[in-house]
């Protein structure tokens, strides 16, 4: 094994990865490509059949009234928001302590829209019935993610799912999804997107994650909603001369993947078990509510890296690039199961996962 090798080098020459779809590289515009008729014309701000054709077939899978395709979910989200605020006439919005609007977009909510956010919920836990009840002044929306990436892909039981949406009803309290792997829950719901879709005003969903398409977002929720949704996006610059380099790899991709989210969630209980069967190794929930967890080791990062490197080296499967470091000298990383995964046999994958209990035994 070599000793300077770092786990992002051994990571990219193992070869076999147990998460995701492959290598985001030039090979995935290709596949999606291939089939497309050369002289298919493009859409033109908003408007052709490539944009409208998909953009309807994604209303219809999720039950609403319209749906807008926009190049972010960022943007899609900050104006589901804005729409709402100013349809009520209030500033303030509710959502997790570690929802993607307060901790990876720079504020943007507030310094471009200047809406004031609510945290419900402490940052370990899920969004409560009530959270929601304790609220102790007007707002216009609340925004709930399906599932909570963050602490692992957590996910409320369906009942108090309805029970919130139902509660919201009646104080006239917006209710948004970020829903930006609504597709991956579907399995463990037993329901159709559009079921799902149904408790809430609007919804976003990503067609980039489980999906994995090149880059972009949907929004849905009734039409005078996408209507000016549409307005919102040429404010922001979203509003693209043309969109059809995504949206071609966001349906191509789609059409293979939707029905395999139940596949990827079976697999990912499968690998959560044999995480959750190594010394020092568990899993965030213990047993996945989707195709993504958290892994977290009982070990500190400088002593774990090394470990992984010859691990890989020695089974030739890759597990993760990098890790964050936790408190209490542990570190973790996150987990999303897609078509890389059926690569390598259960006894494969079985054998790989007895070298890495004995790794972790060996660490103490």
């Amino acid at each position: 094994m070599s000793e300077t090798k770092s786990l992002q080098e051994a990571f990219q020459e193992a070869p076999v990865k147990l998460a995701g779809h492959g290598p985001r590289n030039a090979a995935v515009l290709q596949a999606a490509f291939a089939a497309v008729d050369s002289g298919m014309e493009s859409d033109m701000y908003g408007a052709g059949a490539v944009i409208e054709d998909f953009q309807e077939e994604m209303a219809e899978l999720l039950g609403t009234e319209a749906a807008v395709f926009f190049p972010s979910g960022t943007m899609a989200q900050q104006i589901a928001l804005r729409i709402w605020s100013d349809r009520m006439n209030l500033q303030a919005v509710a959502y997790h302590p570690l929802c993607h609007l307060e901790i990876h977009e720079q504020d943007g909510l507030k310094e471009l829209h200047h809406l004031k956010p609510l945290l419900l919920a402490d940052e370990e836990r899920l969004i409560t019935l009530e959270d929601v009840k304790s609220i102790a002044e007007p707002i216009a929306c609340l925004l709930l993610e399906l599932p909570q990436r963050e602490i692992g892909g957590q996910l409320p039981e369906y009942a108090e799912l309805e029970a919130i949406a139902a509660y919201c009803r009646v104080q006239n309290i917006r209710l948004h999804l970020d829903g930006a792997r609504l597709l991956e829950v579907l399995p463990y719901y037993g329901k159709t997107a559009a079921e799902v879709c149904s408790l809430f005003d609007s919804v976003y969903i990503s067609v980039y994650k489980g999906i994995g398409g090149i880059a972009g977002a949907v929004l849905a929720g009734g039409r005078d909603f996408t209507e000016e949704a549409k307005i919102w996006k040429r404010r922001h610059g979203g509003d693209l001369i043309s969109l059809y380099p995504y949206i071609i790899p966001a349906r191509y991709y789609y059409r293979q993947r939707a029905e395999k989210m139940g596949l990827y969630y079976e697999q990912a209980k499968d690998l959560a078990a044999m995480f959750n069967g190594c010394h020092k190794v568990s899993t965030l929930p213990e047993a996945p509510v989707s195709n993504m967890f958290h892994v977290y080791f009982g070990v500190d990062r400088e002593r774990l890296e090394p470990l992984l490197v010859r691990f890989y080296e020695e089974t030739g499967v890759g597990l993760t690039a990098r890790l964050k470091e936790r408190s209490g000298g542990r570190c973790s990383y996150e987990v999303s199961i897609g078509d890389l995964y059926g690569t390598l046999s259960q006894a494969e994958i079985q054998a790989a996962f007895r070298r890495l209990d004995e790794l972790m035994r060996q660490i103490g």
